[in-house]
């Protein structure tokens, strides 16, 4: 990982969406099922919403401007998960919609 990484990844924490934040929320000091999830990590040259390493799942929000980048998305997904990871994407809307989906969806990704 490089220090560029660090920094973008750092930036990200500090300028995290209200969906980001509600996950967060969720996610943080352990508080699924006593998992340690991290948030805007630097994985594989790319930069993840969240990551329990423990059972190698990625929490992924997307914003509006992914409707743009579909291919791209794909592509990102299908090299992580050819390194061993799942990866879940929820859309903002998911995430202040149907905040309770979101969270089974997790629960159930990790067990």
């Amino acid at each position: 990982m490089t220090t560029e990484q660090r920094h973008f990844a750092r930036r990200l924490r500090t300028q995290a969406t209200e969906p980001e934040d509600i996950v967060w929320g969720l996610l943080r000091n352990r508080r699924l099922d006593g998992l340690k999830f991290r948030r805007q990590v630097p994985l594989l040259g790319y930069t993840v919403d969240f990551l329990c390493v423990e059972r190698r799942l990625i929490v992924e929000i997307d914003g509006r401007q992914h409707a743009f980048e579909r291919d791209y998305d794909a592509a990102r997904t299908r090299e992580i998960e050819r390194h061993g990871f799942t990866l879940l994407r929820f859309s903002n809307a998911q995430v202040c919609d149907e905040r309770d989906a979101v969270v089974a969806a997790i629960r159930q990704a990790t067990s």
